[in-house]
């Protein structure tokens, strides 16, 4: 190891889910350094808790829905430079057979909207980072990582 080796390098880890129901999109609106944006329920990683037990607490807490993860539809690394933040995502897909009623729990959550693909497009611009946008595109793409993949030695 080099005698100017700088601390180690963590970027932020964060869990998201892209939420279907009759060919909408659950996106959560809250404030971002002082704008109102849309984004994926999603949140940082807590210290002791797996991704699929973050990606639970995070939906629950943002929307009032307790609902599991079924795989993980990518894994994205995102800087930005105007915070000088680094983010690892880990996006997860969770499918449902019609569109829930959310109670968010979280007082950042401003409401829960549910979403046509053309109507979030629509708001590009609004889209807290463009990582919402592109996970629900590969969601579309049907790309799939299964969460056994996704090893743990928390519970």
């Amino acid at each position: 190891m080099h005698e100017d080796h700088l601390e180690q390098f963590k970027p932020n880890t964060t869990v998201a889910a892209v939420i279907t129901a009759q060919n909408k999109f659950l996106l959560v609106e809250e404030k971002d350094n002082g704008d109102i944006v849309f984004n994926q329920p999603a949140g940082h990683v807590e210290a002791k808790e797996n991704l699929i037990s973050a990606c639970k607490r995070e939906v629950l807490e943002e929307t009032g829905l307790t609902l599991t993860p079924q795989y993980c539809n990518g894994i994205y690394y995102f800087h930005r430079p105007e915070l000088n933040l680094y983010y690892l995502r880990f996006c997860f897909a969770i499918e449902l057979p019609e569109i829930a009623a959310c109670t968010p729990q979280d007082s950042d959550i401003i409401a829960c909207h549910w979403f046509t693909y053309e109507e979030i497009v629509a708001r590009t611009s609004q889209l807290r980072s463009p990582m919402v946008l592109e996970c629900i595109d590969d969601y579309l793409s049907g790309k799939r990582i299964e969460n056994e993949m996704l090893k743990s030695n928390l519970p």
